[in-house]
């Protein structure tokens, strides 16, 4: 007995190709309300992601730069954490969030617009707070240069 072969066509709304940092469509009914939370923001040199949780500390909303299409060195401009700031901006808009607080950690370039992209959505920044790991001693020095 032969398998048979199955081959579904595309519709015209799976045709259309997902354009590098299009933000994809919010969810209409949001299951839970909330009226505030944190941000936390982690800007590296080569990505920014962005995770929103309610105040108990349970994740609602996650994203990243490297998750809306965006690749390479373009991951870590201030464009990309833009977008993602919105994406997560209008997720949180949708459950109803009035403010919220910042973490920021890292020294990347997306630090400023991602919380400018997450504030524009109509919702209030109450707190900033940043956590970047400083080194206290940090690593060992290279040796001298012998010529």
């Amino acid at each position: 007995m032969g398998k048979t072969k199955i081959i579904n066509k595309p519709d015209a709304e799976q045709k259309s190709e997902s354009k590098v940092g299009e933000v994809k469509p919010v969810v209409k009914n949001a299951k839970q309300r909330l009226s505030s939370g944190t941000l936390y923001v982690q800007a590296t040199y080569n990505n920014t992601k962005l995770l929103f949780t309610d105040n108990d500390g349970n994740s609602i909303a996650a994203s990243s730069s490297g998750a809306l299409g965006f690749s390479g060195a373009k991951k870590g401009t201030p464009f990309a954490a833009a977008k993602v700031g919105e994406l997560i901006g209008d997720k949180a808009a949708a459950l109803g969030v009035k403010d919220a607080n910042v973490v920021v950690k890292g020294v990347g370039a997306g630090r400023e617009s991602a919380i400018r992209a997450f504030s524009s959505k109509g919702i209030n920044i109450s707190a900033i707070r940043d956590e970047t790991p400083i080194p206290h001693n940090g690593p060992k020095p290279k040796k001298p240069r012998r010529v």
